[in-house]
């Protein structure tokens, strides 16, 4: 195998896959990259048996010679050398080419490396997924569901199914739901499938969404999601990732959403996003981040919190409206922030049950977004 290529292609290629290495796989060889040089371009690939990634890289980029193909051949390199020393290469022009067992000679400007190679037939085949039925969503709408949902996914393993994102897809609606227990994070869109697809309980891991969120491209590019068998692909311009779904079945979340409410408020969601984050920084040091939020008349909400050591906050802020019963209720700062982050709209509609029922929030000017907060029993 040998090739001329461009340093900085070949560099965001591996920048691209290298995020499904894993230091603590029990396969070797996953801890390496696989370089598959064929006639029609360059493939790495990385894999950490729950998501694989793919980049390719084609002969031409832009109009502009990217890759050279002397001679065709695969190898598996050490991820974590090979990402860096490329980095650190002095040319803009790099030549790899693979001697007898798999020993691998990288050559750019006046350097020249030797990297042990392993045997690419050792690696592990990427899932072959049957295409029939391919869901197309645009790659900034799909950023933005994974980042309004992700956060809110349970970060403990006693669950497994609670630390992955559930997607349904029906009648062109794909909702995502995320939940730990104590808070819950739903997003949907319309999407015009002009198929009959349907998928229910599909759960991808949190971290698997967040690896993909950062491979999708800022700009409005289509892409591709095929569900097959236990997989689900994201097809890219030049990007395939894989990733594993979670087994089990996603608790009904519609449980928790109460139906009738005795209070509504509406208000600045950047008013109370800013209130909220001065509380917060004295309910931090308790280690509680427990931060009241109390309804004092018609047009009054006071954001305070306590600290035995540091003293008080207590802050008025006006409500755009307000109505049903006054009430004072307590809940976890932090998770209220992470909501307001994500909360695409100027104001905020926060829907009360009681003083110890969950806490609704979604945004005044449409409903395809829905947060909910469990509260916090507080004396006093």
């Amino acid at each position: 195998m040998k090739l001329n290529i461009l340093k900085d292609d070949l560099n965001e290629s591996i920048q691209h896959v290298s995020k499904a290495i894993s230091s603590r796989t029990a396969i070797p060889i996953l801890t390496g990259i696989k370089i598959d040089v064929q006639p029609n371009g360059v493939t790495l690939t990385a894999s950490d048996t729950e998501i694989s990634i793919q980049s390719f890289i084609p002969p031409e980029k832009d109009g502009t010679a990217a890759v050279e193909i002397i001679t065709p051949g695969s190898v598996v390199l050490p991820a974590k050398f090979f990402t860096e020393i490329i980095k650190k290469l002095p040319s803009r022009d790099v030549t790899i080419e693979v001697k007898e067992n798999f020993l691998t000679w990288i050559r750019s400007g006046s350097a020249e490396i030797q990297i042990v190679g392993l045997d690419p037939e050792e690696y592990p085949l990427l899932p072959q997924l049957e295409e029939n039925e391919v869901l197309n969503v645009s790659s900034d709408l799909l950023k933005a569901m994974i980042r309004q949902t992700t956060f809110a996914v349970s970060t403990s393993e006693t669950s497994p199914i609670l630390t992955g994102v559930l997607w349904n897809f029906s009648q062109d609606r794909l909702k995502l739901i995320a939940c730990d227990r104590l808070r819950m994070a739903s997003r949907e869109s319309h999407i015009d499938s002009n198929n009959s697809l349907n998928f229910q309980n599909i759960v991808i891991a949190g971290k698997s969404l967040n690896e993909l969120n950062k491979l999708l491209p800022d700009q409005n590019m289509m892409v591709d999601i095929v569900v097959a068998n236990n997989q689900v692909l994201f097809k890219m311009d030049t990007i395939l990732f894989y990733t594993r779904m979670l087994d089990g079945t996603y608790p009904d979340t519609s449980k928790l959403i109460p139906q009738s409410f005795q209070t509504e408020l509406t208000i600045d969601t950047r008013k109370l996003a800013d209130a909220i984050d001065r509380a917060y920084l004295l309910s931090r040091e308790e280690k509680t981040n427990i931060v009241k939020m109390t309804l004092k008349d018609e047009n009054t909400v006071e954001i305070s919190s306590s600290s035995s050591e540091l003293g008080k906050v207590k802050e008025e802020i006006d409500a755009h409206t307000l109505s049903g019963e006054l009430l004072s209720i307590s809940f976890n700062s932090k998770y209220m922030l992470d909501a307001l982050k994500v909360i695409d709209s100027d104001y905020i509609q926060i829907c009360f049950r009681g003083a110890m029922q969950p806490i609704i929030m979604k945004p005044e000017d449409h409903s395809n977004m829905l947060h909910l907060i469990m509260p916090y029993r507080t004396t006093g």
